[in-house]
């Protein structure tokens, strides 16, 4: 049945629809196409905006690129655009991610003819309400990160997550500067790396090497993730009695993920790490490819937020933690990826959390918060339960790190920047903020 284009004269919220046409510059090949409208309802004050995106060489069966998820993620960060058009190659429907990716190399002198002649389509598929000057400007946006090559390792599903994927990447941190990382994503949330580490070639640390044939080792002492490295320097606050009648002090991770954090708290910082995951499948990518040995961790599999409730009405002062990590998030299709979920920051939960640490233990917990409005709700949840709060700005425009503390801070601390540095940078330490 053919198309009828006239559906596309109006933005219907959260909308997909995706179709093959053939490639006007190689007619033998498809073009697959896929049109989503935002969630958000357009208003009489804020009219529809249209956007084009050429999809990468070679990245089209890339979960970011064909699934609606990953469409969404691309949507949600060009806030002023209503509805976004992606066009690429349609690739073979028997293989889903391809098993290696090489960024093409030199001038794509293709792209440019095929958007040429692509104008009219996106012409076609603009809601009417837009005048000839607004589809005459209609942008194709060129999409574009540092991944230079990719591998899949493994695709797999967990039952509370969902389908993932661990790939070997080489990536470009800065001009001319590479590095090696394994990561872990979700295919509902494909667009973010939930977990990654550094790998270093065991032969050398030649950056040139493929990512295939190469043997590489795990760099479990450096953290990459970016608020990973924040969260480590709000240990900071942790009381000045840290160290007082125990051999070491105790941290309790909620959220495994590749187990990059919970590894260096063992490693780097000496601490006896606790952790818990729900989804069985994720502890067992962290062990099998993220190196989280049961000899750096003690993992339970159970749902965070019941755990925290069994463990708060049975823990003695023994049992007790100096530090409580959280890092959990949720997804919604307005807002796409938040963190905490909501249900984490009720207030029994949080008043669990205040009862498994120690007077001088701190409370660290990531968040991503969709609006302002959310974020200081969220604070005044912790406000109602701990006793003072501060906060580091990641600086990556999506994260802040917010410390909760049992009982007030004085001038000393368990973790002084002797204890933390070179393990974190002396800017994060500086950018704590009591708030």
């Amino acid at each position: 049945m053919a198309l009828d284009v006239r559906i596309f004269e109006t933005i219907s919220p959260s909308r997909f629809i995706s179709f093959t046409i053939p490639n006007p510059i190689s007619p033998i090949h498809l073009l697959r196409v896929a049109v989503l409208d935002t969630p958000v309802h357009c208003t009489e004050s804020s009219p529809p905006r249209v956007a084009a995106i050429l999809v990468p060489k070679h990245r089209e069966s890339d979960w970011i690129f064909s699934t609606e998820s990953g469409h969404l993620q691309l949507l949600l960060n060009l806030p002023d655009i209503s509805r976004l058009i992606l066009i690429g190659d349609d690739h073979d429907g028997g293989s889903d991610l391809p098993a290696v990716y090489h960024r093409p190399t030199g001038e794509d002198d293709e792209s440019e003819s095929l958007e040429m002649r692509l104008k009219p389509l996106v012409v076609a598929l603009s809601p009417k309400t837009l005048i000839r000057e607004e589809i005459d400007d209609v942008p194709f946006l060129i999409y574009d990160d540092n991944v230079v090559s990719s591998v899949v390792l493994e695709k797999s599903v967990g039952p509370f997550v969902g389908e993932m994927l661990i790939e070997d990447v080489e990536i470009e941190i800065e001009d001319g500067v590479r590095e090696f990382r394994r990561r872990l994503r979700f295919k509902r949330m494909p667009n973010l790396v939930q977990s990654d580490i550094k790998i270093i070639p065991s032969s050398c640390s030649n950056s040139s090497l493929p990512l295939t044939g190469t043997e590489f080792k795990l760099h479990l002492t450096e953290l990459v993730h970016p608020y990973l490295a924040p969260m480590v320097a709000s240990l900071s606050l942790i009381g000045s009695d840290i160290y007082e009648l125990k051999s070491r002090p105790k941290a309790l991770c909620i959220g495994v993920g590749g187990g990059g954090l919970l590894s260096f708290l063992r490693l780097q910082l000496g601490f006896e790490v606790t952790g818990v995951e729900i989804d069985p499948e994720v502890l067992r990518i962290a062990r099998q490819y993220f190196g989280l040995e049961e000899s750096l961790a003690r993992v339970h599999v159970e749902d965070g937020i019941e755990f925290l409730k069994r463990l708060s009405t049975s823990c003695d002062d023994d049992a007790k933690f100096d530090v409580l990590m959280v890092d959990l998030d949720s997804t919604d299709p307005i807002h796409g990826m938040t963190a905490p979920p909501v249900e984490f920051v009720a207030k029994d939960v949080l008043q669990a959390a205040r009862k498994v640490l120690v007077p001088s233990g701190v409370f660290i917990i990531n968040v991503i918060p969709p609006n302002k409005t959310f974020y200081h709700e969220l604070q005044d949840q912790f406000r109602h339960v701990f006793d003072e709060l501060h906060e580091i700005d990641v600086g990556n425009g999506e994260n802040f790190v917010l410390i909760a503390t049992v009982t007030p801070r004085d001038s000393k601390s368990g973790f002084n920047r002797a204890n933390l540095t070179p393990a974190v940078s002396d800017n994060y330490l500086d950018a704590i903020q009591k708030i």
